[in-house]
């Protein structure tokens, strides 16, 4: 703002400063004929008049004996008016020709066009955000070059992915002593790509190794390659590793590479777009016939698949380094370094966070850390209480809670019933994941949910797991038929969730007998959803229809396997419900005690600590369950617990 005001300042005192230069001369003068002009010198009231070859200027006094001043227009060659003028007594003065200064007069001539160029200068300057170089320099590299007190990150401030900093370790003690690998007739590597989901940590990693590298470290994002003229990403990339070489040994890093890396020939027009060229540059930099000894390229996606394989072969990016989300023990250091400057409470622990929070990115962990301390300052507390973090793990996965609803007591009860048909399946199931807590209070877009915790990351799923599940998921239906004699349309996520899990089992795990260990299907990548479905293309019309009655089979064996547990347990059915009804959420202590009979805890035990006097958030509920709509929510892949 203060570059655009002091622009426009200049502008301003420049025209002016032209105005008045080119308007002063004819200020303040009367125009007067030759004639009057003699008249008036015959009169005596001229006072003073200055020759200019045809033009006399001076001052003359008018009739009211006012002294004004006048111009006027003479004859060529006119003798007579000098001798006249001296016979009145006029002070005469004689002036040459004003010669006007050569650079004067061209910026005269030439002030248009000037004007024209620095008007386009300035709107060239805007569209290309004012690159480095002016209107001309857009071509050039904008990376910047980083220092060790840039916002400096090292390797104590990463956590939960040991193989790639172990990878990236490596790298950075080849620049510093390439003679330890040398000496074995081991070649430095030219590029390294980061490849993870969004949020574990890629950014973050390269912060580190510019923060631990005694390098120069240049950062780049991939759109910043990506213009709107042909050749100007290409022109960047050739300066960018002109400013590596002449600072080798040093480290690139390119953020977001698929920007400018995606496959070729999938654009319009044949693949000779900008992107492109941009891409063709970049790989002739990397590996062409020059040597850009010294220069490592270190890059970070989330899409790998989407890259051009040339980008991908030995010579360029030579290693792939993943990073992954990261495990318990991952998420437990990641926790411990995004709370160094949280004060905690006695009853935190990091090690049952962790637990609670499998499939948690390094992203979703901090984000969680933060929620915390927010709900915990929200309430006057001096310290960061467990139930904070309860309350903002939930808070992530499912929402706010939505206590202003009005929900009358049938669906009440309904949503009651539906829940605790869930969580005494999974009780009873003894291959399910343990219940966690169980809540009818509405958040996002349910009106109750069910959470299960897993005792220990799961990285794969045996036959009887994913059974015991589908006969969780019926367990809501179950609880609201059996006791009420209703059915809602708060159980069609349920269904729809359970009918593709059974489905994947026979079509893609190859868990049924029936039909056999066999893949049935293509998995395709949709780009418009942004993940990958499974078509059933190229079997036959039998297959297919043996393929719905093995997966109605599937689902129905499970939904009377359900069905018998909540016959068998109607009293503790009912208890649960009941309790549900009269305090909204129970954890897995609750639950024990009320299908023993007894008060849950959270109520005849203490409250839990507030600071100063204002009343403490309530336990916090997790997974999602019915939605507002008449659907449930589907959470992803790795997400905590079993959404009901």
């Amino acid at each position: 703002m203060s570059k655009n005001l002091i622009l426009w300042l200049v502008i301003g005192v420049t025209m002016m400063s032209l105005f008045n230069m080119f308007s002063a001369p004819m200020s303040r003068a009367d125009k007067m004929a030759y004639s009057t002009f003699i008249e008036k010198v015959d009169g005596g009231m001229v006072e003073s008049a200055t020759i200019k070859e045809n033009q006399v200027i001076g001052q003359y006094r008018d009739t009211s004996g006012e002294i004004k001043n006048y111009d006027v227009n003479i004859p060529a060659n006119d003798a007579s008016l000098s001798q006249r003028l001296i016979d009145q007594h006029v002070v005469v003065n004689v002036k040459e020709k004003d010669e006007v200064p050569f650079i004067l007069s061209v910026l005269i001539s030439w002030f248009p066009m000037l004007l024209l160029i620095a008007v386009w200068v300035f709107f060239m300057r805007q569209m290309q955000g004012g690159g480095k170089g002016g209107a001309m320099g857009f071509g050039k590299s904008k990376a910047k070059l980083l220092n060790e007190h840039t916002a400096r990150v090292t390797f104590e401030d990463v956590a939960g992915c040991d193989e790639a900093k172990q990878e990236v370790t490596e790298v950075i003690e080849f620049l510093r002593d390439p003679s330890k690998f040398t000496r074995l007739g081991g070649k430095i590597p030219k590029g390294m790509l980061l490849v993870g989901p969004p949020g574990t940590g890629k950014t973050l990693l390269a912060r580190a190794i510019a923060g631990e590298a005694e390098v120069p470290f240049f950062s780049i994002s991939g759109s910043d390659f990506v213009e709107m003229f042909v050749g100007v990403g290409a022109s960047r990339v050739r300066d960018m590793f002109e400013q590596a070489k002449k600072h080798a040994p040093c480290i690139i890093f390119v953020d977001e590479i698929d920007a400018m890396g995606r496959h070729r020939g999938a654009g319009i027009g044949g693949g000779n777009d900008e992107r492109e060229q941009t891409l063709n540059q970049m790989l002739v930099e990397m590996d062409g016939f020059e040597s850009n000894e010294g220069v490592i390229l270190v890059a970070a996606t989330n899409r790998p698949d989407v890259l051009d394989p040339a980008l991908l072969r030995p010579g360029r990016f030579d290693r792939q380094v993943v990073v992954p989300r990261p495990d318990l023990l991952g998420r437990d250091q990641i926790l411990k370094v995004h709370m160094r400057k949280v004060p905690l409470a006695s009853d935190v622990d990091t090690k049952e966070l962790a637990r609670g929070t499998p499939g948690f990115s390094g992203a979703d962990l901090a984000n969680l850390v933060n929620e915390a301390a927010l709900n915990a300052a929200r309430y006057d507390r001096d310290k960061v209480t467990r139930a904070d973090f309860e309350t903002a793990k939930d808070k992530v996965m499912m929402g706010t809670e939505r206590r202003s609803m009005l929900i009358s007591d049938d669906q009440k009860e309904t949503t009651a019933y539906h829940e605790a048909g869930h969580t005494l399946v999974a009780k009873y199931l003894k291959n399910a994941d343990p219940v966690h807590k169980v809540s009818i209070i509405p958040r996002g877009q349910a009106l109750g949910i069910t959470m299960q915790m897993p005792e220990e990351d799961r990285f794969n799923h045996d036959k009887e797991y994913l059974r015991d599940q589908i006969s969780i998921m019926m367990g809501g239906r179950l609880g609201e038929e059996l006791v009420l004699g209703q059915m809602t349309t708060g159980a069609s996520n349920d269904f729809e969730r359970a009918t593709q899990l059974a489905r994947n089992m026979v079509t893609q795990w190859g868990m049924s007998d029936e039909m056999g260990p066999m893949v049935y299907g293509e998995r395709e990548h949709e780009p418009f959803l942004g993940r990958e479905i499974t078509r059933q293309t190229n079997i036959s019309e039998e297959t297919a229809r043996k393929i719905d009655i093995v997966v109605r089979q599937l689902i129905e064996e499970n939904y009377d396997r359900a069905k018998k547990i909540l016959e068998d347990h109607m009293d503790q059915l009912h208890l649960l419900a009941k309790a549900l009804i009269k305090y909204e959420t129970l954890d897995t202590t609750d639950i024990d005690r009320v299908m023993e009979g007894k008060e849950p805890v959270l109520v005849s035990g203490s409250e839990k600590p507030a600071g100063k006097g204002k009343t403490p958030p309530e336990e916090p509920t997790a997974k999602v369950d019915i939605g507002e709509s008449g659907k449930e929510n589907k959470p992803s892949d790795g997400e905590a617990g079993q959404a009901s």
